[in-house]
């Protein structure tokens, strides 16, 4: 892998990674690099214990790669997350 990320940088990466709903096509998106150099960054940057954990999670989970999920076009709201208007919490 050629490309040198910011410490701030790879955290983002790794974070993302986690996420279940982020799908490995926004990582790519955002920081120009495939789901393979995702994967040896995670492998790189953790405990090896944390990454066959992650790997693990990860394999096969559809909500990972945004061809196989159900609804591409919108993205998950829970009903009981606040709106935000004007940059400021808006009461119920």
């Amino acid at each position: 892998m050629s490309k040198e990320f910011t410490e701030r940088e790879l955290d983002r990466i790794i974070e993302m990674a986690w996420e279940d709903r982020t799908p490995f096509e926004a990582i790519t998106f955002q920081f120009g690099i495939s789901e393979q150099e995702t994967i040896e960054i995670m492998r790189r940057e953790m405990k090896p214990s944390s990454f066959r954990m992650w790997r693990k999670r990860v394999q096969g989970r559809t909500t990972k790669h945004r061809n196989l999920r159900e609804n591409v076009s919108g993205r998950f709201k829970s009903s009981r997350q606040k709106n935000i208007s004007g940059n400021k919490i808006s009461k119920r």
